[in-house]
């Protein structure tokens, strides 16, 4: 009687184990995604919007550490704050007071500088409409397998974000630029974050699948700054973008955190603003959505216990029935396009026309 009730206790275990492993692998591989992509645009010059250049390079700092690299992001910042003649530590871009972190550092590779920055080149990259001669490095190459990050820092209001001061992109040009990517099945799923004033009239209008979308405020408020510094003589950051990197410290590529628990960052009381997010496109549970699956880079593996033959067969060439020897396939040259012919008879047409008129010419040596 007792064998058969430890082996119900160890059948009942092992049974729960399985489900449980089940789950794991099912949550693991529930994306369908192979690959991840970041698009990390700050749309401000000027060294008063110096805060806007740092949380870019923060958020470049974290997709980095959890696994992205370089050749998978496009990083398009307006000003070059670290050259700039105000800089009190050149080279440098600090996120933190007391000039704690440089979020610069040695090894950031800046895709599109200074007035590369332009509402057109931003739809370009989204769109994959860049000139033949664009390096892989100014391009998004991603697929339809492909989870995308796309953070925006700047100015903006109801319904826009401005560019470099002098230009603007809308809400209804983002939609349709994220429509097109869809339809060219540039994108898996996507995650857009903006970081601006009134930033949730920005994703009003998105109406492409499987896309969620971050705002640091709704319509008709501020997005205010954080943090100023009185050695730099600006603030060093923006409160959404401060509070969300605090968050993203916290996360591991092994981290099983999920979108939900972003969707808590920077409550009113330490925004002042009022975050907003929008999930009603996107296709799964934000609760089945891990962080890293947009940003880091973990490469799902498949176990199996099966040998895999990783050489192919020798493949038996086929004989002829008859004589045993080896068929061999019959190659024969297109026919040529006929240039002599044709040149000869447009210059039998020409004479032609030109028939009982006569020309003088006068026969001169040609000269070299």
């Amino acid at each position: 009687m007792k064998i058969l009730t430890l082996l119900g206790l160890f059948s009942a275990c092992f049974l729960a184990n399985s489900i449980n492993i089940e789950n794991s692998a099912g949550q693991f591989f529930s994306s369908g995604h192979t690959n991840n992509w970041a698009v990390l645009v700050c749309t401000s010059r000027f060294w008063f919007n110096y805060r806007h250049v740092a949380n870019t390079l923060s958020v470049y700092r974290s997709v980095k550490r959890l696994g992205i690299p370089d050749s998978h992001i496009v990083l398009m910042l307006a000003d070059d704050m670290a050259c700039n003649h105000r800089n009190p530590k050149p080279a440098t871009v600090f996120s933190h007071k007391n000039m704690e972190l440089n979020v610069y550092g040695d090894d950031v590779e800046v895709d599109y500088r200074g007035y590369e920055v332009t509402v057109e080149n931003f739809l370009r990259v989204l769109t994959g409409r860049l000139p033949p001669s664009t390096p892989r490095s100014k391009r998004l190459l991603s697929d339809d397998r492909s989870n995308i990050l796309i953070y925006l820092t700047g100015h903006g209001g109801n319904g826009f974000l401005k560019f470099q001061d002098s230009e603007e992109i809308s809400n209804v040009e983002l939609a349709d630029a994220f429509e097109q990517m869809w339809q060219k099945r540039r994108y898996n799923e996507l995650l857009f974050i903006i970081d601006t004033c009134q930033g949730a009239s920005m994703y009003e209008r998105f109406y492409s699948p499987n896309i969620m979308a971050l705002a640091s405020s709704q319509v008709g408020e501020d997005s205010l700054s954080h943090q100023p510094d009185l050695a730099i003589g600006v603030h060093l950051m923006d409160r959404y973008t401060f509070y969300m990197l605090e968050f993203l410290e916290d996360i591991h590529p092994a981290s099983k955190t999920n979108m939900n628990d972003l969707f808590k960052v920077c409550p009113k009381s330490q925004c002042v603003s009022t975050p907003g997010h929008r999930t009603d496109l996107f296709l799964r549970d934000p609760g089945s959505v891990l962080i890293t699956d947009f940003f880091g880079s973990v490469r799902k593996v498949e176990l199996t216990m099966d040998a895999i033959n990783l050489t192919d067969p020798i493949k038996q060439m086929e004989e002829d029935p008859v004589n045993g020897e080896e068929q061999k396939e019959v190659y024969s040259y297109a026919d040529q396009l006929p240039v002599s012919e044709i040149i000869h008879q447009i210059a039998l047409k020409t004479r032609g026309g030109a028939t009982g008129t006569q020309h003088t010419h006068t026969t001169k040596p040609d000269r070299h």
